[in-house]
């Protein structure tokens, strides 16, 4: 029994050394394997983790620049805040470490969280900003906390002093988007960085924006900064310098009030813009402090659309003022025309369409029609030229195209013709259309921008300039204001005494006993113009003798005035449009009077040309000096 055993303990040693000499081969195996993981397949990703656990390379933005109007005062600048950022590379919990600084600081945590998921392209170690203006005392809280992860960071927001004013010209800047950071516009820039997303701050975002610039800093385990090794700074953003006048920006929203509607103002020997106001507006401010997606909806969806650029991109039956081309093609094509009666009616095949003035006007001749706006005479004349020849002189003063203005979302309007609707509609033209187009009616459809830019161009005999709202930029590098030249657009080419014979009715619509728009009279400017009223929904047979105040607001007519000043010298073309506002002599012509005054004073006032730029340097470097 012995030798077995023996025997039998002799196998179990063996076994046991071949089963220990397999575990530590096979544990070896795996220390070379995951050696050669670490070392060699992924060994720049943890080559740059282990050098960032000691040193880093942060982005830092700049500063963006400054936007002044054209007599240099500041529209928009930015203040110094506090604000909250996560470097998520050192979160280890997002959702605890969330709720640990909102309990902490009293703020929503669910907005800490929704602002960090947005970074999917994220740069390693930036910080992201996920609450601004934190005060000092919750500033306090986050450096005695010293969570992991969890920065305060000084930096900049944006700040718009005159509130709302001019707001739909000078936008708000918001976190830049994944298509933004897809595009080669915005290569330089980024994830997180706030960039203009409208208005005049989207339009000039490369300049306004600056370079950024770099640090490279010692961290703790944590990750916590311990001494700065070196830093590049960001470059400032380059100041930029509107055309507007915020005194005349201020009038002309005072003057609009509270109703819906546009009021834009044009210089007609430059195309620069003087005013550009649309109502209801939001509130840049807010904007630029960053809302979270429920209050976005909010005012996105807004029934009264406030984000909606009224001057560029609302759309409108023009009204009479579309009787200013009609008056050029007559005057072109059919000498001038002749005296028509009209006694508020016009018979064509079975349909009657009438005059805004019941009893008609009795004989009148162009420049009287257009003086009391009579619709008989056009739609008589408007049957004798037919849609295209019309097409073809609105179309010369720029209407059915954008105006090329530095602004996005411009909407054209639209200009009917025969080949139009056959190519929109698949329909042939029927004249009677042709007699509503003749007045502003049926398928026209006009921007204030539109009605502003084809009373510069009557008021200057047919000059026209692509609208603008920059004045120029402060070039750094050059240490200069480099002033936007004026760009031409091809000249309205009508034959003088055409401009000469327009330019006198429209005087006449104003100072004339029978005009329209004699409630824009001036006792300091000659104002010229014409109104419109544009018919919102069809009046059907009988339904003429129905009150307005017995029309629900929303089925009114939008009240129209564009108009030039001073008649003899003009410098200033203006458009107003007051929705649901009625008859534009009552509504709308008082505003534009408005605007003008202001204008005018103002002009008196101040420098102009070579002396203002010269003026404007001398203020710019000054400020730079204090």
């Amino acid at each position: 029994m012995i030798p077995l055993e023996r025997e039998n303990l002799g196998w179990s040693v063996r076994g046991r050394v071949a089963l220990t000499t397999g575990l530590i081969l096979l544990g070896f195996l795996l220390l070379v394997s995951r050696s050669w993981y670490l070392q060699v397949l992924h060994h720049e990703k943890y080559m740059r983790l282990a050098t960032n656990n000691k040193v880093r390379e942060v982005a830092e933005s700049p500063d963006r620049g400054l936007v002044f109007d054209r007599m240099g005062r500041p529209l928009v600048t930015n203040v110094p805040t506090f604000s909250l950022a996560l470097v998520l590379d050192d979160v280890k919990d997002l959702e605890a470490t969330s709720n640990r600084v909102g309990e902490l600081l009293g703020i929503d945590t669910e907005k800490i969280r929704e602002q960090a998921r947005k970074q999917r392209r994220r740069v390693p170690y930036v910080p992201v900003t996920v609450h601004q203006d934190l005060t000092l005392s919750q500033v306090a809280d986050i450096e005695w906390a010293r969570i992991p992860g969890v920065r305060v960071i000084a930096e900049t927001r944006r700040h718009y002093p005159y509130g709302k004013a001019a707001a739909h010209l000078l936008g708000y800047v918001g976190e830049i988007t994944e298509k933004q950071l897809s595009s080669n516009a915005y290569a330089e820039v980024l994830p997180g960085s706030r960039v203009g997303q409208y208005g005049s701050e989207r339009t000039f975002d490369a300049p306004l924006r600056g370079v950024p610039g770099s640090r490279q800093i010692e961290v703790d385990a944590q990750g916590f900064e311990v001494r700065e090794i070196s830093r590049v700074p960001p470059i400032v953003g380059n100041d930029v310098y509107l055309s507007i006048d915020i005194e005349v920006q201020k009038a002309a929203e005072q003057a609009l009030g509270d109703r819906p509607g546009a009021v834009v103002a044009l210089d007609p020997n430059n195309g620069k813009v003087l005013a550009l106001a649309s109502y209801p507006a939001f509130d840049p401010e807010e904007l630029a402090k960053g809302v979270n997606s429920k209050r976005w909806q909010e005012i996105s969806t807004n029934r009264r659309k406030p984000m909606f650029n009224r001057v560029v991109q609302g759309t409108y039956p023009p009204g009479s003022v579309f009787k200013i081309p009609v008056a050029a093609a007559i005057l072109e094509t059919l000498r001038g025309g002749q005296e028509r009666f009209c006694v508020g009616e016009h018979k064509f095949l079975d349909r009657t369409f009438r005059d805004w003035k019941k009893t008609g006007h009795g004989m009148v001749g162009l420049r009287q029609s257009l003086i009391e706006s009579c619709d008989v005479y056009f739609y008589q004349y408007g049957d004798e030229l037919g849609v295209d020849t019309i097409a073809k002189y609105a179309t010369m003063f720029g209407l059915g195209q954008v105006t090329g203005i530095d602004l996005a979302g411009e909407a054209k309007g639209l200009v009917p013709s025969t080949q139009w609707k056959m190519a929109d509609r698949g329909k042939i033209w029927y004249p009677g259309e042709t007699l509503s187009v003749a007045i502003g009616q049926g398928y026209v459809s006009a921007t204030p921008l539109q009605m502003a830019d084809l009373l510069a161009a009557v008021a200057v005999n047919g000059k026209r300039f692509r609208p603008t709202i920059r004045l120029g930029v402060w070039d750094s590098m050059a240490d200069g204001l480099l002033v936007d030249e004026p760009d031409p657009l091809p000249t309205v080419a009508l034959a003088e005494n055409t401009y000469k014979v327009l330019k006198s009715a429209l005087t006449g619509v104003v100072w004339d006993a029978k005009g329209t728009a004699r409630s824009a009279r001036s006792k300091k400017v000659t104002i010229a113009g014409k109104t419109g009223t544009a018919q919102v929904v069809s009046m059907a047979e009988g339904d003429q003798d129905v009150d307005e105040k017995d029309i629900p607001i929303r089925h009114r007519d939008h009240a129209w005035f564009a108009a030039f000043a001073p008649v003899e010298d003009p410098h200033i073309a203006v458009a107003v449009l007051v929705e649901h506002g009625g008859h534009g002599g009552s509504a709308a012509a008082p505003v534009a009077r408005q605007v003008i005054e202001a204008y005018m004073g103002a002009r008196e006032k101040s420098p102009q040309g070579e002396e203002l730029y010269r003026v404007l340097e001398e203020l710019h470097r000054e400020r730079e000096a204090t």
